[in-house]
């Protein structure tokens, strides 16, 4: 591991687990973190739950298991470049979509509204769920037993918390993770990893599927064309765009990542930042791009909202894919008895315990498994059929 900084998260100084556990001899605290989350089931299934696409459309298109695993890359090097944990910044971004549901944003909007009456989804507040109860793989504990900076930091990536969900509560609850303060470093980095990593492969996505061309997108956005007028300047006896794309996908990430360090860096000596409680006493998120390179990459969000997130291609399959997740709930929460093993055997009784735990189990499935249990439950897939095999 790389000389830590003082601002860095110690894992020295950790406030240790839940549940008391001897020390590795092999791993520091934090990377025995990382490695529970990537041997979690919930990590597993993350191969097959949408990122922008509905996992089968495709094989070569992005699913939320190698975007998390694109996210941890970026998030790394950029710990490694400050000096952080690199272990707890790694852990953090490959945890932080465990809480997503099936059919990525669609299934999230139909869950919450599925379970309003009793609290609502949150996939942030899930995830907490999932690597302190629903992970079932020691006999000692539920969950994972993560460290409290791991648990705080998968909290607060996206800074502090004033009204926590349900879920969020819960954990908070039994374990206070001072919410109303910023996470680390660490956590920060990891949170603007994920903003690099889905701007930029969502771009190459996007030219993949034939939304938009490389034409229409150095045309509406600045930011583009400067950096694809470097990348064809530098290899000019290169015309395949297969070749270019990612080179393009390559300069941006670069640019991003440099612009990054340079603000994060002006911004510890601003706050005279020495050591890790001076980060939570900011009052300011630190990681972020400078406000010029902000405004700059806002119009590459902006167009990848219009022309890609609403594309008709993507558009079409929102209202059916809700359709399977609302109708999987209500014919699980109505009849309880239809889960499988121990979910039917555990579902509580009472409400809103048992409206949770269907929601758990839902929230747990892939698009494929929704889709199967669907068609077995309630009948013919509302999706496109070349969706369903």
């Amino acid at each position: 591991m790389a000389e830590r900084a003082p601002h860095a998260t110690f894992w020295e100084a950790s406030r240790g687990r839940w549940h008391a556990e001897p020390a590795s001899a092999t791993r520091s605290p934090f990377a025995r973190d990382r490695d529970r989350i990537i041997h979690s089931g919930a990590f597993r299934r993350l191969r097959y739950k949408t990122q922008v696409f509905v996992a089968p459309d495709g094989d070569h298109f992005r699913v939320r298991l190698t975007h998390s695993l694109e996210v941890a890359q970026i998030a790394r090097s950029l710990a490694r470049a400050l000096g952080l944990d690199e272990d707890l910044t790694e852990a953090l971004a490959l945890a932080h979509d465990l809480g997503h549901p099936p059919f990525g944003h669609s299934g999230e909007d139909a869950l919450e509204r599925a379970m309003a009456p009793w609290g609502g989804f949150d996939h942030n507040g899930h995830a907490l769920r999932i690597v302190t109860r629903l992970e079932s793989r020691y006999p000692g504990f539920d969950g994972l037993n993560l460290t409290w900076e791991t648990l705080e930091g998968l909290a607060k990536h996206n800074g502090p918390i004033y009204a926590p969900g349900w879920a969020l509560a819960e954990v908070d609850a039994a374990w206070p993770l001072d919410l109303a303060s910023h996470a680390g470093l660490e956590a920060q980095i990891a949170a603007i990893a994920d903003d690099i990593a889905y701007d930029n492969h969502d771009l190459d996505d996007g030219i993949r599927a034939g939304l938009f061309s490389i034409e229409d997108i150095t045309a509406a956005v600045p930011f583009v064309a400067e950096c694809w007028a470097a990348v064809t300047t530098r290899w000019p006896g290169v015309s395949a765009r297969r070749r270019l794309v990612p080179a393009l996908v390559r300069e941006q990430i670069g640019r991003m990542a440099d612009d990054l360090l340079a603000t994060v860096r002006a911004r510890l000596a601003e706050h005279d930042v020495r050591q890790v409680a001076d980060v939570r006493g900011a009052g300011r998120t630190l990681a972020t791009l400078s406000p010029a390179l902000a405004a700059e990459v806002q119009v590459l969000k902006d167009y990848l909202r219009q022309h890609m997130y609403r594309a008709s291609a993507v558009v079409r399959l929102r209202d059916p894919s809700e359709a399977v997740v609302a109708s999987l709930f209500g014919v699980l929460h109505e009849r309880p008895e239809l889960l499988p093993g121990d979910w039917a055997a555990l579902c509580p009784a009472d409400e809103p315990a048992r409206a949770r735990h269907v929601g758990d189990f839902v929230a747990g499935m892939t698009d494929r498994y929704a889709l199967k249990l669907y068609e077995a439950l309630v009948g013919p897939s509302p999706l496109p059929q070349e969706m369903v095999t």
